[in-house]
């Protein structure tokens, strides 16, 4: 799934290729999230054989992940973001991890930074005492599940490069739309651990993922308006009151004191944690990646040349 990504999009799909395991029937799929850099043309001329879902109008991660994952064809759907780029061997350990349990809907690929650094991605489901960790500063040691050498069982893992049960998706009524992107993947994996699925995270299986918005200040802020606001929903929707109070508390405290130490260390931005601050307390304030995807869609509806980097 790509979003004027064009460059990383080619390199995505050039490692899809090349890393293919070998005897294992495939086809690709590729949905462009109606981009203005070219990259439908550029998958058009490079990929003739791929099956392109070019959309005219912006649409949410959630459901761009859905309707890849309706359309395929196979047993096992592996989605990926266009800033992701499989390492050698790793659709074959993925394949290999669900092969060896049958009631294991999906399995997360260890994500690397562009150094090669791997980064956490995969996590327990948001409880008290991850909240509770991080008002102390230690939710690494208690959330992040990404560790070890062996396949395992964990809460939820992040859908930059994961390989999906179909059956699984469609039994739980694939990804929820009303998370435009965050938390999105939280929920799928809290659903499809509800109706008796395990989630694996498979460390042989590794893919770097390209932050390709670090040094965008506009779309970071964004970003984080839409990171809390979904994570927000995400506590509603699954009625977690009590775990959505706390971590409200402790994580605005965690932010604040965050904020507090950057403000004295030089080059560290104070503001991108004070907003995360505002946003942990006042969830619906503000505009995140849903509002610049509507802004976009409005320009293309009124011949308005639309700027290239929302997203």
């Amino acid at each position: 799934m790509n979003t004027n990504g064009r460059d990383y999009l080619l390199d995505c799909l050039a490692a899809i290729e090349r890393n293919h395991p070998a005897g294992v029937e495939h086809e690709l799929l590729v949905l462009d999230n109606a981009s203005t850099d070219g990259s439908a043309d550029a998958v058009r001329e490079r990929y003739p054989d791929a099956r392109l879902f070019a959309l005219e109008r912006r649409a949410g991660k959630a459901d761009n992940d859905s309707l890849l994952l309706r359309e395929a064809r196979g047993r096992w759907c592996l989605l990926l973001n266009e800033d992701s780029e499989l390492r050698e061997g790793a659709a074959r350990a993925l394949l290999d991890a669900l092969e060896a349990d049958p009631r294991a809907a999906a399995a997360g690929a260890q994500l690397l930074t562009s150094a090669g650094e791997p980064t956490p991605c995969a996590w327990r489901l948001p409880d008290i005492p991850w909240a509770l960790a991080a008002a102390v500063l230690l939710q690494d040691r208690v959330a992040v599940q990404s560790t070890g050498d062996d396949v395992r069982d964990v809460g939820w893992v992040q859908s930059s490069a994961v390989l999906v049960r179909r059956q699984a998706a469609e039994q739980v009524g694939w990804l929820d739309g009303d998370f435009f992107v965050y938390s999105d993947e939280t929920d799928f994996c809290k659903r499809l651990r509800e109706a008796g699925w395990t989630i694996l995270f498979a460390p042989d299986a590794r893919a770097v993922h390209h932050d390709q918005l670090g040094t965008d200040s506009e779309a970071m802020a964004r970003r984080i308006v839409e990171f809390h606001r979904n994570r927000d929903r995400y506590f509603r929707k699954h009625g977690l009151t009590a775990t959505r109070l706390v971590w409200k508390a402790c994580w605005t405290w965690a932010y604040l004191v965050r904020a507090a130490a950057a403000a004295l260390i030089p080059g560290r931005d104070a503001r991108r944690y004070l907003l995360h601050a505002r946003q942990e307390l006042l969830p619906g304030r503000g505009e995140g990646i849903r509002e610049a995807a509507e802004a976009h869609n409005r320009a293309l509806a009124n011949n308005v040349p639309a700027r290239h980097g929302a997203r």
